[in-house]
């Protein structure tokens, strides 16, 4: 359970997160926003990794985190931040809690979690309850919004295959040091390709809300959001994990009243019922430390 509840914090931090983002999507391209969350999340995850009594990973691990530091630090925000220059945060949040999904289909493709009836009903409600709540939003898309859902789709791809491929070696190391390395390797590909293509020189125009904000992003919705996400993925199955992120967007609705004046119905409640109702139906089942340990000796044959 503390894997899960690391995954709901996780998640729930992350609702606020996609406000912070859309409040700097005017500003500066998806690229170059990248670059400034996951570089100052390595920045203030760095001492944290150095003062924590973890194993770095170990050299053969290497190669590994480097494609999963390109796969989720990298290639990640750029599809999440480029699908809120098309769609509607309410489109955007449904696309996103997709995630569940995929990553129980990817999980069972690769054979490393078997997909049951109670995993599969606890999705389909906490996703219902996502429905739910974004209920009143959907009517106002932009034209071209399935150009950013079908971006969102993508990110949700992309999380799913590195919550399953990263739990081996985040086990064989530690979450901070695992998710330091994978993040400098993206955040450093992404600083590389913004700077070449000048969109870091428009942080010299940023008020002074949008610096709070990204320094919001960096610190909170960065570096603590994915240390807890990591921490989350070495405790319990990727779908557990996964299903989480129905809180994602409720938080967004909440925080999205609260900074930027959107209108907040009495369906968020409810959606957010549900949402609960789905998660505790997914992880109550019996015997779900057996599956869990299971599924570790599967995974981790992926590596070895």
């Amino acid at each position: 359970m503390w894997g899960v509840l690391a995954a709901i914090l996780s998640s729930g931090i992350g609702g606020t997160a996609v406000v912070a983002t859309r409040s700097l999507a005017a500003a500066i391209d998806p690229i170059a926003l990248g670059a400034l969350r996951f570089g100052l999340g390595f920045v203030f995850l760095l001492p944290v990794a150095c003062l924590r009594r973890e194993a770095w990973p170990q050299r053969r691990d290497w190669p590994y985190i480097a494609g999963l530091g390109l796969l989720f630090f990298g290639l990640f925000p750029v599809l999440f931040n480029a699908s809120l220059h098309f769609t509607t945060a309410a489109r955007g949040a449904i696309a996103l809690s997709s995630l569940p999904v995929l990553t129980m289909v990817v999980a069972a493709i690769l054979g490393v979690e078997a997909i049951d009836g109670r995993k599969s009903l606890g999705v389909l409600v906490a996703v219902a309850g996502v429905a739910v709540a974004l209920l009143s939003g959907l009517s106002t898309a932009p034209a071209g919004a399935w150009r950013g859902d079908l971006l969102m789709l993508g990110a949700a791809l992309t999380m799913a295959f590195y919550t399953i491929w990263s739990r081996p070696l985040i086990a064989r190391s530690g979450p901070t040091r695992f998710t330091l390395m994978a993040m400098g390797v993206g955040a450093l590909c992404l600083i590389a390709i913004a700077a070449g293509g000048g969109g870091l020189a428009k942080i010299s125009a940023f008020s002074a809300g949008n610096l709070g904000a990204t320094a919001y992003l960096g610190i909170i919705g960065s570096a603590l959001v994915f240390f807890l996400w990591a921490f989350a993925v070495t405790h319990t199955t990727p779908t557990l994990v996964a299903i989480s992120v129905a809180v994602n967007p409720v938080t967004a609705s909440l925080a999205g009243s609260m900074f930027l004046g959107e209108a907040l119905r009495w369906n968020v409640a409810a959606g957010l019922g549900l949402v609960c109702l789905g998660i505790v139906i997914a992880t109550t089942k019996r015997g779900i430390m057996g599956a869990t340990k299971a599924f570790s000796r599967k995974v981790d044959r992926l590596f070895d």
